[in-house]
């Protein structure tokens, strides 16, 4: 892999001063799975480059005592060449004085913007190239990303590219942007995360991460997805904002934490998986999964033979897919578990072999005119032979405190039904396609407003 750092500030060699690199000299870092040199292919009064190359020895990878995360854990892999967080550690090893932004010989020259171009390639492209562009164009940095073709190109294009960076600025910013964002690039980490990488990125990404548009992505993609430490990372940030982009699992919504008093999330999870293992069905369909916590549930039953997850939100998926290990080492089998990126009001032949579907607290985020299209795939298309739907009761409203009269518990709810208004709508499920309903109530029942959560078991 290779990153270089060019300028064309007259005389341009004063870059060895703020490198603390001599141009005439070839630079060896040993790490503890390669090699790095840094030199000079130009060194020149008008222009000036120092490039860094790093050597990774694979087998050592494989062989060595760190953590297998599905990208080490087999001999053929892209560590040894693709730009990850091996060239983030040998960039700080290398550069680590000049990341400072200290020159004793050119001070006011590490203080000043010079104009600086950076290549950076191999460079996975794990988001695309919408994803670069809002990494680095917010930090005045132009963009000129070309795809390498040919090289782990797929169905959705290349997967690797050639990244130059142009543009004004003191090099020791440049250098910390490409030490924190390597890494978010990449979307994976080759060692443990704890605490202490909060200090890295608090001081690798100090005046500039607490305002960028992409602080939270930031965030949590530095710290390989690990929620708790993304919520410190965000409230040292910005305290006021700390919980609003974090993982699912980190993070409570409005209507959970409305409901967290009487358990409600964990009941309602707890009476679905008991009314799938009632149908008698084996292959459960999740419409609507979301971050993956029925299907959690759900692989750890040995009377389930396969499991569907469908949503519409791409980042929702993700979160399942880590939640659940897919692919990796400890979780399901190949094929056992299948996320699909889609939606409720259109035809899917992908999860048609279902013979159980579960629509858990999905209704009420739908817009009632659009509701029959649901109904008429899941119902009348698809028609597994039972289907199992969860929905906020309002009636049960009057009893939160904090719950204003005639207000949803999600500002995303576009309705809520009372009891009856549920067993009518399923009652013209049942005449239009053949099914018949059986109501239960989820969560402690009021004698006058019933239960917090209502359930409806359709079976064909």
């Amino acid at each position: 892999m290779f990153l270089s750092v060019a300028t064309t500030h007259k005389p341009a060699t004063d870059l060895g001063f703020l490198l603390h690199k001599h141009p005439d000299r070839l630079h060896q870092t040993d790490l503890n799975f390669g090699k790095a040199w840094l030199f000079y292919p130009e060194a020149t009064e008008e222009r000036c480059e120092a490039a860094l190359i790093l050597d990774v020895d694979p087998v050592g990878l494989v062989r060595g005592k760190g953590q297998a995360d599905g990208l080490l854990d087999q001999y053929v892999n892209d560590r040894p060449y693709a730009a990850s967080s091996f060239l983030s550690v040998a960039l700080n090893k290398t550069l680590r004085t000049a990341m400072t932004g200290v020159s004793r010989e050119r001070q006011d020259l590490a203080d000043s913007d010079l104009p600086l171009e950076a290549v950076v390639t191999p460079l996975p492209l794990r988001g695309g190239e919408a994803l670069v562009k809002g990494l680095f164009e917010p930090l005045g940095w132009t963009v000129d990303l070309t795809p390498v073709e040919g090289f782990g190109s797929g169905a959705d294009g290349a997967r690797y590219g050639h990244l130059k960076l142009t543009g004004t600025g003191r090099l020791s910013a440049l250098l910390n942007h490409l030490y924190v964002l390597i890494p978010v690039m990449d979307d994976a980490k080759h060692y443990w995360v704890g605490e202490a990488e909060i200090d890295k990125l608090m001081a690798r990404g100090e005046g500039w991460l607490d305002s960028h548009p992409s602080r939270d992505l930031i965030v949590r993609r530095y710290l390989r997805n690990r929620g708790a430490l993304a919520r410190v990372a965000l409230e040292r940030l910005a305290p006021e904002t700390a919980a609003e982009a974090l993982p699912p699992e980190t993070r409570v919504a409005p209507e959970e934490a409305l409901e967290a008093p009487i358990r409600l999330n964990d009941l309602r999870l707890d009476a679905v998986v008991q009314a799938i293992r009632a149908t008698g069905g084996t292959v459960i369909a999740d419409l609507g999964c979301g971050e993956g916590k029925l299907l959690y549930r759900l692989v750890r039953e040995r009377w389930v033979q396969r499991l569907f997850g469908l949503d519409p939100a791409a980042r929702e998926l993700e979160w399942a897919a880590k939640r659940l290990k897919l692919n990796e080492f400890g979780g399901p089998p190949e094929g056992r578990v299948t996320l699909l990126h889609g939606s409720l009001t259109y035809r899917d032949s992908r999860w048609a072999e279902a013979d159980v579907a579960v629509l858990v607290e999905v209704i009420e985020h739908l817009d009632e005119d659009r509701l029959p299209l649901v109904e008429r795939i899941v119902f009348g298309e698809t028609a597994p032979k039972s289907v199992i739907v969860t929905t906020p009761n309002a009636d049960y409203n009057a009893l939160f405190p904090n719950l204003a009269a005639g207000a949803f518990r999600h500002p995303d709810h576009r309705f809520e039904w009372s009891r009856a208004q549920f067993e009518a709508w399923a009652a013209r499920i049942g005449e239009t396609w053949g099914y018949t309903a059986a109501f239960s109530g989820i969560g402690a029942e009021d004698a006058t407003f019933g239960a917090p959560t209502q359930m409806a078991v359709f079976s064909r």
